[in-house]
């Protein structure tokens, strides 16, 4: 392109401004297939004025006027200077006569008015002005660079660095930034404007040694020229800015999906665990003796301490994670997460209460079964020990109640055969109780289960017949000696008397050792001082036994001495009982010998149950601490919720301060765990002296440590949407102390009428009118879309952040995708691969449906649906 030719141009006005404005305009005027030499000539008849007004509006001007007068000429321009008033600018001084008389610096600041007004005025940076805006984007694309320090549109650019540094900050590739060199400004300024217009289509503008001989390179022609730059990296910028943008949609989304699929997984294992668990704790088959069940239980207490736990942990995190993928979700307008049929979170806490029902039932029924067994078997040994007793007893009296040794006695002998006969009917009735007890304990024992009772039931039928054939025999024996009973004359009374007298207290010697050797089993201290009292009272008849005994025994000895007086031969023994005084010693002897055994065994068992009570006191105390602890503990916690103490931050550390403190009181309850199991151990069923069991105290420390998990998990999803949104702390301690004030029953939730009061003191028009209440009808569609009848603070907070702050949307990622193609209507896989990273843009190729419009081309992918779909319901 030629320079400017009048001299007096130069002089007036500067080359340098001049050959730049020239070079301006025809850089736009090639489009339209001209070009221009002399500014001061060729814009005097107004045509190519109107036509580079054309070329860089976009807009059609006036039809001109093609007459050569003079009239036609001022009628041209004016139409121009009317156009460029339409744009808002002010036109100082400049007129249509000044510029078709050809007034070059007329010219020349009409010419400098359109460039500020459609090459720089439209520039803007964070809301300047254009000459700042322009500035400022140049110091931040230079700003990485080496000895370049743009402050301004004259001096800063000397040198040719910054024009480079542009170049090469936008077209790395153009441009060998590190060979340039500070002192050769002329080789840096060529190299800028000869790559610029080579590869840019940025025409040569400004002249280099003008530019280096210069005290002050002229600021128009500068910035005239930069702004060429800054429209040409323009439309790289804005692919930039809207591949970013789309990045960071897909990144959320990917994020999100992997979020899902952790949670999916998760939410199988714990419901596979609780399928698994379940059928194990209904499995109620009773075990025969009471080690096997006490191995169940032992069993049971591993699943509490060992298994159980992590899985509490587990589905606590589980339901964490499921809250903050739904607040994630909120947050970025994407549709709420809906797991797979049968991974609800409320599917998983069905699952864990019939759980816990099971657990519950199952511990109930291996402590019931145990105090079964042990029952069983107390039964069973008392059967054996009665048993051995009576089968003792009739050893023999089958033989004896067949013996005919009445037929060859003497009448003498006939009568004390009667009257042992009677003694033993007497003794045989003395015995009809215990058999009748051990039936009774037998029947027990077959009600109860027990699993030897066919021996049992054998046993008990012996006895039984055995018995039944005793009643038989001695009926029958007893007709014999009736039959005789008319021949006998004579029978020592003392003799009788003494038999009579012997063999009842000869029974109840017999029932006292049975008493004194009796099994016993006792729960509570209660128990066993009752049965040292009733000890005690039989101790205390041992007196009144002893002179009895001494009785009898002087009744044999009266016998003795009226035969040996009266010469009487007497046959050496009793006939009318086997019970002898050495018998009587002997069993009275026995007696005393039990008595103190019975006294250590009762001392032993009240040492026992001394030490259950010291248990279950242990227990009650440690249990009563513990159990107020954690009720404090949950209603602090509902406190702290409501509360405002600080930001955020400082609620959210004040919680996990909270959160270790109640972590650290952890080995109360572990000790409490101890002595439950030492309890357990000791077969105590029973505490008096508490209302807390060890079931409940372990449900409440599990609620206590998920409920300041949720806590603090709400406090996050408060600093989530906090700064996602970007409310300020200030709204938020607005938003909460509202809610607080209208939650009067601190229940989290406010009712219909709370909530409306709560918008109304926040400034919303609300009140009961038709446009009040179709507002907040509006409003309510919006924070209880399940018509619940309650707000939730984090619905009235997703609510409050959505009407205070702006959101990403599908429009804003439809506008991003449409700048990445070109405009167009659709967007190719190459693009997609050019402008994203690489899994990103894989991401979006696998997922776009072909394009289906009028004008789609070979592997046009449709981004608009793409887009629509992030923010709706679908599989993305």
């Amino acid at each position: 392109m030629a320079k400017p030719r009048s001299s007096w141009i130069r002089v007036c006005l500067g080359m340098k401004k001049l050959y730049t404005f020239t070079a301006w305009c025809n850089s736009h005027l090639r489009k339209a297939g001209t070009q221009i030499e002399n500014i001061d000539e060729d814009f005097r008849d107004g045509l190519k004025l109107m036509l580079l007004l054309e070329v860089i509006s976009g807009e059609r001007l006036p039809k001109p006027e093609r007459g050569k007068m003079r009239v036609h000429k001022i009628n041209n321009v004016n139409k121009a200077l009317d156009f460029i008033a339409s744009k808002g600018v002010k036109l100082v001084s400049i007129g249509a006569e000044e510029i078709v008389d050809g007034n070059a610096k007329m010219t020349l600041g009409m010419i400098w008015t359109i460039i500020l007004r459609f090459a720089i005025q439209d520039i803007s940076v964070e809301e300047t002005s254009a000459k700042e805006g322009l500035l400022l984007w140049c110091q931040r694309k230079t700003a990485p660079y080496k000895n370049v320090n743009v402050q301004n549109f004259h001096i800063s650019w000397k040198d040719g660095l910054a024009f480079n540094a542009l170049i090469h900050r936008h077209r790395p590739e153009l441009i060998e930034y590190d060979k340039l060199r500070k002192d050769d400004p002329v080789t840096n300024l060529n190299n800028a404007f000869e790559v610029a217009e080579k590869y840019l289509d940025i025409p040569k503008m400004l002249d280099a040694e003008d530019i280096v001989g210069t005290l002050r390179p002229d600021e128009k022609a500068i910035m005239t020229y930069v702004s060429c730059f800054y429209h040409a990296f323009s439309g790289a910028q804005k692919a930039e800015t809207a591949a970013n943008r789309i990045c960071k949609v897909l990144a959320v989304n990917q994020e999100n999906e992997h979020l899902m699929e952790d949670y999916e997984r998760l939410a199988s294992d714990l419901l596979e665990w609780i399928r698994r668990t379940i059928p194990w704790l209904e499995d109620r088959v009773p075990q025969k003796t009471i080690q096997e069940m006490q191995q169940k239980l032992e069993d049971f207490r591993d699943y509490r301490r060992v298994h159980k736990p992590p899985k509490v942990q587990e589905k606590c995190q589980l339901e964490i994670n499921f809250n903050t993928l739904q607040t994630k979700l909120r947050l970025s307008n994407r549709p709420a997460f809906m797991p797979s049929e049968g991974r609800m979170v409320s599917d998983i806490n069905n699952g864990w209460q019939h759980l816990e029902q099971a657990e519950k039932g199952y511990e109930e029924w291996l402590l019931n079964e145990i105090r079964r067994l042990e029952r069983l078997d107390h039964l069973a040994e008392k059967f054996r020990q009665k048993a051995s007793i009576h089968e003792a007893w009739t050893d023999g009296k089958e033989a004896m109640l067949k013996h005919r040794d009445y037929e060859t006695a003497t009448l003498s002998d006939i009568k004390a055969l009667i009257r042992k006969h009677e003694a033993f009917e007497s003794d045989l009735a003395a015995h009809q109780d215990r058999v009748e007890q051990i039936a009774a304990i037998a029947q027990e024992l077959n009600e109860l289960d027990y699993y030897d009772s066919h021996n049992v039931n054998t046993r008990c039928q012996k006895i039984c017949d055995q018995w039944d054939n005793l009643g038989s025999l001695t009926h029958s024996r007893r007709e014999a000696l009736e039959k005789t009973e008319k021949q006998l004359e004579t029978i020592d009374q003392l003799h009788l008397e003494y038999a009579k007298r012997a063999a009842p207290f000869n029974n109840w010697m017999e029932s006292a050792m049975e008493d004194l050797q009796d099994m016993f089993i006792v729960h509570t201290i209660e128990e066993i001082e009752g049965l040292i009292s009733a000890h005690d009272q039989f101790k205390s008849t041992l007196p009144d036994a002893d002179r009895e005994r001494e009785a009898i025994l002087a009744i044999h000895k009266e016998a003795q001495r009226i035969a040996e007086s009266n010469h009487i031969k007497l046959s050496g023994s009793n006939p009318y009982t086997s019970v002898t005084p050495q018998i009587i010693n002997s069993k009275w002897e026995k007696v005393q010998q039990l008595v103190p055994k019975r006294d250590h065994a009762l001392l032993e068992e009240q040492s026992k149950q001394q030490s259950n009570e010291h248990l279950r006191r242990q227990f009650a105390s440690q249990a009563n601490m513990v159990g107020p602890w954690i009720q404090t503990k949950m209603e602090e916690i509902g406190r702290i919720s409501i509360e405002m103490n600080g930001t955020l931050e400082d609620q959210l550390s004040h919680l996990k301060q909270y959160e270790r403190s109640i972590v650290d009181y952890k080995p109360n309850l572990d000790l409490l765990e101890q002595q439950h199991q030492l309890i357990q151990e000791a077969l105590i069923f029973d505490n008096k002296h508490t209302n807390y069991t060890m079931e409940h105290l372990r449900v409440g420390w599990e609620q206590l440590l998920t409920t300041i998990a949720r806590t603090i998990n709400e406090v996050e999803n408060q600093i989530l949407t906090r700064d996602a949104k970007g409310i300020s702390q200030e709204q938020m301690q607005e938003f909460r102390a509202s809610f607080n004030h209208f939650d009067k029953d601190h229940g989290g939730a406010l009712g219909p009428e709370e909530f409306k009061a709560c918008l109304i003191s926040l400034g919303y028009d609300v009140e009961n009118d038709r446009q009040g209440d179709a507002e907040f009808n509006r409003i309510m569609s919006v924070v209880d879309p399940n018509h619940s009848g309650l707000v939730t603070f984090q619905a009235f907070i997703d609510f409050m952040s959505r009407e205070t702050t702006d959101t990403d949307t599908a429009d804003q990622v439809i506008a991003s995708f449409k700048v990445l193609a070109g405009d167009k209507n659709f967007i190719t896989a190459e693009e997609l691969r050019r402008e994203l990273p690489p899994d990103q843009a894989e991401y979006c190729i696998a997922r776009m449906a072909p394009y289906q419009g009028p004008d789609a081309a070979p592997g046009a992918l449709d981004y608009k649906s793409f887009s629509t779909a992030l923010y709706g319901e679908s599989d993305l």
